[in-house]
């Protein structure tokens, strides 16, 4: 599952990479705007007309684009400067909104300041989230969520040597949710369960900042509010996932109301000079929440008896988290430079919370206390760099970093109470070295690697003997610029009962051309290789199953193509092209079929096969042409297609094609 969902999150990041065909970029109205009284004035806006048409899975679609139809405001620009820098109430107005008007991902950012006295600054987002769930949980998970985001952040006196600051943050979601459940232990059956969303997040800020003799000292304080009411609830019968087990659900509620507050200090402290180089920081988080769970489930477990479960969880913590780490910068010669790092994070949970399973048949149940977990992280990184000639330069360093990991937990039953105490730590060596050439004025080449050792790893995944290397070369010159990287990262880890080795290989080239004031280019590509093997343990048919292997291969190619070309006087044109590719590990299909077949309830091992690599490919072409029909009016139009496929033998296919575009004014008055 680690390994599936890590090739989500990197089909992910291709796919936010994707450039959307609208709102257009082009320019319109005058370009050092119009004067209106004692402001200048600068303004855009484009309203339009998306349209869509998908066949295939519409859920992923909406998970990965979720454009649709209607009119909408695109985009918009408005900036108002003061023409003498001395406005009566403000020097600088902007506003960009984009997206407004129904469009699945909507944002407006607002700018406003007034010359030596005040700067304010808001931004606002919309995300509609959709998520169906299907690849993960066969549909059985899913999320339509409307995120919403909004900054406040005002500063006095933005240009002197002493500020003062005030903000505010809300984050909120709210929406249907999908998950499942597994009652009663763990073989029996899973039920679907539908909740009602609503968390939210509120953060508020004050601070100052003061520099004096070259020193620069930030102070800010805030308190994060947080809270989760969703609301779940099932009063009907339901059908399990298996058609053969005999549990049943009847009634299921779950009271879980997860509100905290957490109030935090920040300090920042600054000094540089041409010699030496200082800054250091400081953090610590008083986090403190109250909780309580209460759940009631009835029906039958799947031996067929009746069961009248509740479960309460209930108490009260505190998260204190405190961080602080100083950075020096040292500057002996031209050519010498020494910095060192070292850094200090603890992370602490204390508080009284405990966990009672009842069976209200019986009366007899069971509580677990659990009181404390601590975190103390210590490191220290020394690199020196130095400059043997204008056309090569040295650096090598050393790190080290030691963790401690302490918890204290007791069970009580039957009037009896124990207390359990455990620790670990865990050290990290680390020593890097690299080469930085320069043989033309144009040309840039640096080398680097870093090989590390860790004792006690805390998980079977953890680095523990890990090398990297790493090679970037980039030219420039006046109508071309190419760079190229080449990164790889092995680690392998041994445990007592596990063994773990991941391999990854990354390489990667883009560049831009543009031989001519109407034309410019833009490419790259980009080769990431994944390969994990690690040991899995499992129960099935009550036997708890070792030796078996979870392995994951994925071989993710990229690329775009993006063409620039102004057609004569009044014309733009953009051509675009991306695509996303996993080839997987060459399997075919066909090889994993019959192993369904082959699967026993003792021995799972066979199905892990169908998740060992996912193929898929996906593209996005685009066209766009912007023609300027007056000075201040521009007439748009632009197309583009998304294809999704997935290549491999799964129950559910999300394999989609989608057309869509825009038609559009772009005008300034």
């Amino acid at each position: 599952m680690r390994n599936l969902i890590f090739s989500f999150a990197m089909l992910a990041c291709g796919l936010k990479a994707q450039p959307t065909v609208a709102p257009t970029p082009e320019p319109v109205g005058p370009p050092r705007g119009e004067n209106a009284g004692t402001y200048n004035v600068l303004n855009s806006f484009e309203l339009g007309y998306r349209f869509r048409a998908v066949g295939g899975d519409l859920g992923k679609y909406r998970s990965d684009v979720n454009f649709g139809n209607g009119i909408k405001l695109l985009g918009s620009r408005l900036q108002m400067n003061s023409r003498d820098g001395r406005g009566r109430f403000f020097d600088e107005l902007t506003l960009t909104t984009q997206g407004i008007g129904g469009d699945p991902y909507q944002s407006s950012i607002l700018r406003l300041e007034k010359n030596k006295l005040y700067r304010y600054d808001m931004s606002w987002r919309l995300a509609e989230y959709f998520n169906p769930g299907l690849r993960v949980s066969e549909g059985l998970h899913a999320l339509n969520t409307s995120r919403r985001f909004q900054d406040h952040d005002f500063t006095l006196f933005p240009q002197s040597a002493f500020k003062l600051f005030a903000g505010y943050t809300r984050n909120s979601q709210d929406g249907p949710g999908l998950s499942t459940i597994q009652i009663f232990d763990s073989r029996g059956d899973e039920f679907p369960l539908f909740t009602e969303i609503r968390r939210q997040r509120n953060e508020y800020r004050l601070g100052g900042e003061a520099t004096l003799a070259g020193f620069t000292l930030n102070v800010l304080k805030g308190w994060d509010n947080w809270k989760d009411d969703s609301l779940l609830n099932v009063n009907q019968r339901l059908a399990g996932a298996s058609t053969t087990d005999n549990t049943t659900l009847s009634t299921f509620r779950r009271n879980e109301p997860y509100h905290g507050n957490s109030p935090y200090w920040r300090l920042f402290l600054n000094r540089n000079s041409r010699r030496f180089g200082m800054n250091a920081r400081y953090s610590n988080v008083s986090g403190r929440r109250d909780f309580v769970v209460d759940e009631l489930t009835l029906g039958t477990d799947r031996l067929a008896a009746a069961r009248n479960r509740q479960i309460l969880v209930l108490g009260n913590g505190s998260r204190p988290v405190s961080t602080a780490n100083l950075n020096l910068a040292f500057h002996p010669t031209a050519r010498l430079t020494v910095t060192n790092h070292t850094g200090f994070h603890h992370t602490r949970m204390n508080g009284d919370s405990a966990y009672t399973e009842i069976d209200n048949n019986t009366t007899a149940g069971e509580t677990v206390n659990f009181s404390f977990l601590g975190i103390r992280t210590i490191e220290t990184l020394s690199d020196v760099s130095y400059a043997v000639s204008k056309t090569a330069g040295l650096y090598g360093g050393y790190h080290y970093s030691t963790r401690r990991i302490r918890s204290r937990q007791g069970q009580s039953f039957d009037g009896f109470a124990e207390s359990q105490a455990f620790e670990q730590d865990n050290r990290v060596h680390s020593g890097l070295a690299g080469l930085r050439l320069r043989p033309m004025k144009a040309l840039t080449i640096q080398l680097d690697g870093e090989l590390g050792r860790a004792n006690r790893p805390f998980f079977p995944i953890s680095e523990k003997n890990y090398h990297a290397l790493n090679a970037r070369a980039r030219y420039r010159s006046r109508v071309f610029s190419a760079s190229a990287q080449a990164r790889t990262f092995y680690n392998t880890n041994s445990t007592t009962l596990f063994s773990h080795s991941s391999f990854t290989r990354q390489y990667s080239f883009d560049g831009s051309y543009t031989p001519r004031g109407w034309l410019s280019v833009d490419a790259g590509y980009t080769k990431i290789h994944l390969d994990t093997n690690t040991g899995i343990a499992y129960f099935a048919a009550s036997q708890l199953h070792e030796g078996n292997r979870s392995i994951y291969i994925s071989n993710l190619h990229t690329g775009y193509f993006g063409a620039r070309l102004v057609l004569g006087k009044r014309a733009d044109l953009y051509l675009g092209y991306s695509i996303v590719r996993d080839l997987g590990d060459g399997r075919s299909a066909s090889s994993v079929i019959p192993l369904y077949s082959q699967t026993t309830v003792a021995d799972a091992s066979p199905v892990f096969l169908a998740a060992q690599t996912f193929p898929l490919s996906y593209q996005a072409p685009l066209a766009r042409l912007s023609i300027r029909l007056h000075e201040k009016l521009r007439w748009n139009v632009g197309y583009q297609h998304y294809s999704y496929h997935e290549d491999f033998a799964q129950v559910f296919y999300q394999n989609y094609r989608a057309h869509t575009g825009y038609v559009s004014l772009l005008w300034s008055f």
